[in-house]
This record gives structure tokens, C-alpha cells and sequence, in this order.
């Protein structure tokens, strides 16, 4: 019929076990799975060339999670082509800990196959073992899972959902549209004056570095001006169909990152679980690859309009609203609904138009570069500080340890994570003197008339605009937050207006690249997706 083929997998990610839950400064502890995770696998096979996805519900993918997948899968199916996969995380701050803690539970030997050096890899081993925060919380006898038996894990069901996307491959065509639905909201506030000059502030303190903005700032302040950004409320949609034209999958888009429930101690895919039922619940068990498109300065949260929110839930849920919760943890779990009904929504509307144009014959051009951008460059004086900071943390005793073993654990964190963000600053400083560039994996994909463009980053969403307008291709997918070999995929990349409000998400302890190197970021991609449009 076609020359695509189409194969889909999932695999349920979900441990119940006390683990660390990622994405915050300090410890926190899952008390519990509050709904399941998963991760997704999809294979678009144009008959010359491959694009294989992979959605992780997770905060970021931590190092050598990507090396174990790509490594196991060609173990199980040497057939597969794994620098084809392309790995994201949904970010969601609610997934167990990947990170690297116990030295002999890295296989070495398995990762070398991939064409890596063992000094390579002893290095890196030894980066992430230093910056590891069981080398410096005593866990109290606590029988915490290690980020080393979740990666474990993790990256064995992954390459399963991989492999057997690959074996489910069958003729089929796919659609590209879009749709509508509010997600995303600036959560970059703007005051008319500088806050740094406020007094009681602590200048260099590691979440705030304030100018005249700051990430979450309150609104109802009389200094308050604006946001710095818009927000995009696009949700770029691409459905798979078989040879009959009924839907098999899709993937969904979207400018936000999944992070309502940020707060809770248990595991949960925040919005997206809220998403996939609504659409389970209209075209039944449909896999779904849940993809953040650029989103640093954004988030599913309107800041300035909560009382108003508050009331919408109340009467719109009413009946099962839960009036034993606080009004916070109502206001973060109902708005995780209220999103999922406007993603179906658009959802609906998009498959209504796209299913009169599928594709079943269709070229798909995959291409693996790495690029090599600007430096967020750490001055002297930055060093300095994060240095005394640094031994400062390190010596800092809570003033009172109370609650349960997991609260006394928490508390007992904050001054080693606060210690080891300094550290990982001093790390970057020492590392900036043998390059001023940072090396990044780029995946650049074509199927048909859609291109898809990865990045490692929480990308402002400046920067996503700025790539889609110039794109040769009708329809261009940004996702970010992808996974890196060897290295963390985590890092805000600000624009020059962030840099100049300053504030988190805008920081020497945020920015691994500059804007300067945004902007390469995107004329980079560019470049790429001209050559794959020939």
C-alpha cells in the first residue's frame, strides 16, 4: 500500500517503593504511586531511514539512562539502528530518581560497545558519583531504592517497548495537524523595580539571583508589570493510522511541561495521566508518545487569576470536588482535569480534518548531529561566591529536625543540595577553561512534510518560534528536554530579555549555554532542516 511502516509499545514504569523524586533543590520522598507512569515507544519506518521515539514519564533523563536503552536494545535486536532513538522526558517532577549512586551496578563493559572509551567512562563515572547527594545525606537506615536499580529498571523496559515497536512494525500512514487547547502560562513575573535592591533579600541565593523578574513571582505586588513572555497554546498532533484508516497512536505536543502535582510525595504522570484517560476514554487504549515542546519560561499554571480558578473548579466539579483537601492541592489536581478535557478537545477536532489526508507512502529522513554551542561562561566572581557557599552549606546544621524518619531525612538534605548546586557551579567553571563550547545531540527528523527538531534543554519558547517560523517544513515539532549520551538533559536556556531580568530559570546555576548559544541552537537546526527538505 505504502512504504511506512508503523510499530507501537509501552511499557509500565511504575515502582512503589520509597524513592527520591527529582526536580527540586532537596530531597523528597514518594509515599506512594498516587497513579502510574509509563513510557512509550513508536517507529516510523520509511523503508531507507528510521525515526524511532521514545516518551519517558519522568523530570528529566538523567546520565547514561539513553547509553543503557541504546546498549540493551542492541543487545536484543542488533538489527535496530538505536542512535535513531530519540528520548524525552515528559517532566513530570514525580518520577523515582535515575541518577547514578552505586558504582558497581554500572556495566561498563555494556556501555563500551557503544563505541565509548572505559576512560571516558570512568570519568563520567566519577562526575556523576561526586555529585550523587547519598555520597553526603546519611538516609538514616532508610531502605531508599538507589537511582541506580530504578535506572535499571527503567532502561529494561525501555529498550523491551523499543524492541517490540520495532517487531509490531506494519504498513500504515500516518496525519500531521494541530489543534487549541490553554496548557501553558508565563511564569516568569516582571516588576518595575529591581528586586535585588528589596530589603531581606539574599542575593545569591541559589533559587532566586533576582534583577526584575523571577520564575513563580507573586503577582498582586504593587511593583508587579507584566510577564515576560506569551505562552503558545498550539498542541502540534501526529496520528498514526493502519491500512483501514482506523487510529493506532499518536503523538501530542505541547508547549508546557507536566507539572501541576510537581508537589506531591507519591508518583504520578501529573497532566499526562489526566490526558490519556480522556483520550483512552474516547477512542479506547490508545498509545500515546507525550512530548514538552518548548517551554522553559512557561507553565500549566495562571498565576494571577487564581481565585477566579478556584471558584471555575468548585462549581464545575461539584459533586466530586474534595472539600477535605486543601484549596492549593485542589486547585493543582483539578486543574490537571481541566487541561486534560481541552487537550481531548482539540485532540478531537484536529482527528476530524487529518483523517481526510493520511499518508501511507511518505520519505522519512533521520539525522544525529552534535552541536556545539556558547557557553554560559561563570566569571571570577561567581566561582568565588558559589566557593564559599559551597563550604557554608556543607557546615550548615538544620536548626531542628522533626517529623517522621522521611521529614527528618528531607530536612536533613537541604544544606548538602544547596552545597552541591555550588558544586556542580565550580565543576562548570573548571571544565570552561579547556572549551568554551558545550556539545549537544540534536536529532532532526522528516517524515513526509512535518519535521521534528530535539534539543537537551528547558528551551524558552522564543527560541521554539523563532526555529518554526523559518522551517522549510509545513509543520515543525520542537521537543525538548531530550536525552543526552553520558551527560544530565537538564538546563534552562534562556532568551536575552530572561538574561537581563535575571531571576531562576535565568542563572549562572541554570544556563549551561548562553543566549548567544540559543540563538546557534536555532540557526543550527535550521540548517539541518533545510538540507532534510531537499
Amino acid at each position: 500500500m505504502g512504504t511506512l511502516k508503523i510499530g507501537w509499545a509501552r511499557r509500565d514504569i511504575t515502582v512503589d517503593k520509597l524513592t527520591d523524586l527529582p526536580g527540586h533543590i532537596v530531597y523528597r520522598f514518594s509515599r506512594g504511586v498516587y497513579d502510574p507512569i509509563s513510557c512509550t515507544a513508536l517507529v516510523v519506518d520509511g523503508g531507507d531511514d528510521t525515526a524511532i521515539f521514545l516518551s519517558v514519564d519522568c523530570m528529566s533523563l538523567m546520565p547514561f539512562v539513553i547509553d543503557e536503552i541504546r546498549a540493551k536494545v542492541m543487545e536484543k535486536n542488533p538489527e535496530i539502528d538505536v542512535w535513531k532513538i530519540l528520548a524525552n522526558s515528559t517532566h513530570a517532577h514525580t518520577g523515582p530518581d535515575q541518577r547514578h549512586d552505586t558504582r558497581e551496578k554500572l556495566n561498563l563493559d555494556r556501555l563500551m560497545k557503544l563505541g565509548y572509551t572505559r576512560e571516558q567512562l570512568e570519568k563520567e563515572r566519577e562526575r556523576t558519583e561526586i555529585m550523587s547527594l547519598r555520597s553526603y545525606v546519611d538516609l538514616g537506615g532508610l531502605d531508599v531504592m538507589s537511582g541506580d536499580d530504578y535506572r535499571d529498571f527503567l532502561t529494561e523496559q525501555a529498550s523491551d517497548a523499543i524492541c517490540e515497536a520495532y517487531a509490531n512494525r506494519a504498513e500504515g500512514g500516518i496525519s500531521a495537524a494541530y489543534g487549541f487547547a490553554v496548557v501553558s502560562h508565563s511564569r516568569r513575573t516582571v516588576y518595575f523595580d529591581d528586586i535585588s535592591k528589596r530589603p531581606g533579600v539574599k542575593l545569591n541565593a541559589a533559587t532566586a539571583l533576582h534583577g526584575h523578574a523571577m520564575m513563580y513571582g507573586n503577582p498582586n505586588d504593587e511593583q508587579f508589570s507584566h510577564y515576560e513572555a506569551g505562552a503558545d497554546h498550539t498542541v502540534n498532533l501526529l496520528y498514526t493510522f493502519d491500512t483501514k484508516g482506523n487510529l493506532t497512536g499518536a503523538v501530542v505536543n505541547i508547549p508546557c511541561p507536566s507539572q501541576n502535582t510537581e508537589g506531591l510525595r507519591g508518583v504520578t504522570a501529573d497532566y499526562w495521566t489526566d490526558i490519556r484517560r480522556e483520550i483512552h476514554a474516547r477512542y479506547g487504549d490508545i498509545p500515546l508518545i507525550g512530548q514538552a515542546a518548548a517551554s522553559g519560561d512557561l507553565s500549566p499554571r495562571i498565576m494571577h487569576y487564581r481565585k477566579a480558578q478556584d471558584r471555575r473548579f468548585r462549581l464545575k466539579y461539584e459533586g466530586i470536588y474534595d472539600d477535605s483537601q486543601p484549596e492549593n492541592i485542589n486547585r493543582e489536581l483539578y486543574a490537571r482535569r481541566d487541561i486534560a478535557e481541552r487537550v481531548a478537545y482539540a485532540f478531537d477536532e484536529a482527528l476530524a480534518w487529518a483523517k481526510k489526508a493520511i499518508v501511507y507512502d511518505a520519505p522519512v529522513k533521520h539525522t544525529v548531529k552534535t552541536f556545539e554551542l556558547s557557553r554560559r561562561m561563570i566569571t571570577d566572581e561567581e566561582y568565588e561566591i558559589s566557593k564559599s557557599d559551597y563550604e557554608m552549606y556543607m557546615n550548615m546544621k538544620p536548626e531542628k529536625i522533626e517529623g517522621d524518619e522521611i521529614e527528618q531525612l528531607e530536612q536533613r538534605s537541604v544544606g548538602p543540595s544547596q552545597a552541591l548546586r555550588n558544586k556542580a557551579l565550580m565543576l562548570r567553571y573548571e571544565s570552561q577553561k579547556q572549551s568554551d563550547k558545550h556539545s549537544t545531540e540534536v536529532h532532526i527528523i522528516r517524515i513526509g512534510d512535518i519535521a521534528f527538531a530535539s534539543n537537551q534543554f528547558e528551551l524558552y519558547m522564543d527560541f521554539m518560534h523563532r526555529i518554526q517560523a523559518r522551517s522549510p517544513f509545513r509543520q515543525t515539532f520542537i521537543v525538548q528536554l531530550c536525552a543526552q549520551p553520558l551527560a544530565n538533559s537538564g538546563s534552562y536556556l534562556c532568551t536575552e530579555r530572561a538574561n537581563e531580568g535575571k531571576g531562576y530559570s535565568a542563572s549562572r546555576f541554570c544556563n549551561v549555554v548562553s543566549y548567544e548559544g540559543g540563538q546557534e541552537l536555532v540557526e543550527k537546526t535550521l540548517e539541518e532542516l533545510r538540507k532534510l527538505s531537499d
